[in-house]
């Protein structure tokens, strides 16, 4: 699970089926304080997130292809699984979790 926000949305002419009538979402991986981490990640969305939000991202392909219920497996590594309504909850929550004071 990576922990990311949301900062854009794209968009294709030409896709592969799998990705027909679902939304792909650019993702910045977050520190669960908030902190931008490294790279960016396509997923599909599969919760209705949008710029700006705080997601939950499965990044990977066996996970995804599962919950978005394909027959079989897809050209597809991650898949938002989860909006979070209270980032600094979760901060604080993974703090106390991690033994930090």
């Amino acid at each position: 699970m990576i922990l990311a926000k949301i900062i854009g949305s794209v968009v294709s002419t030409v896709k592969h089926e799998c990705y027909n009538h679902h939304k792909l979402l650019l993702a910045k991986p977050v520190s669960p304080q908030g902190k931008p981490q490294s790279g960016v990640i396509l997923a599909v969305d599969a919760v209705g997130a949008g710029k700006g939000d705080v997601v939950l991202v499965a990044s990977e392909g066996r996970a995804a292809t599962e919950l978005l219920g394909f027959p079989c497996r897809m050209p597809l590594r991650s898949v938002i699984l989860a909006i979070v309504d209270d980032p600094e909850q979760l901060a604080s929550t993974l703090a106390i979790t991690d033994g930090n004071p």
